[in-house]
């Protein structure tokens, strides 16, 4: 019996590595993402901690330079934190983008695959009608054969 070679393996192929690489890439972009959130919560801690600095030192006794250079750090954190919340949403959309990507590479490989078992399929159902005929054409054969004429 002959072996089923499908003429568009290149294809399935091709489709499962660009599938492959768009998991890489969706892996990636959620790395970047957890790093940038890890980022802005570390940034958001320090605030707080500052906040709570600068308001148990406004019961102490402390210079007013102390307290513009604390109110300072505080506008740079929030600058900060703006800045990050901005990377942050910027890194979701290219978590998003690889998402819909992969989507469509997993869609495509399974078409290609769908394809690839169809003709599967119909290979061997011809290889079963020729098998057939083979046994059939034994069998007539083997009749002529065994009647005497």
């Amino acid at each position: 019996m002959a072996a089923f070679r499908y003429a568009y393996q290149k294809i399935v192929d091709l489709k499962s590595s660009e599938k492959t690489q768009a998991e890489w890439q969706l892996s990636s972009a959620i790395g970047v993402l957890q790093a940038e959130e890890l980022s802005l919560a570390e940034l958001r801690q320090k605030r707080t901690e500052w906040e709570s600095k600068q308001h148990e030192s406004s019961n102490e006794a402390v210079s007013l330079a102390e307290l513009q250079l604390m109110q300072h750090y505080l506008e740079y954190l929030d600058s900060c934190i703006a800045s990050k919340l901005t990377d942050v949403r910027q890194a979701e959309r290219k978590v998003e983008y690889n998402r819909s990507n992969l989507a469509d590479r997993m869609k495509d490989e399974k078409v290609w695959l769908k394809a690839k078992e169809h003709a599967k399929d119909r290979f061997r159902h011809v290889m079963q009608i020729k098998e057939q005929n083979e046994l059939d054409e034994m069998a007539t054969v083997r009749f002529k054969v065994s009647v005497p004429s």
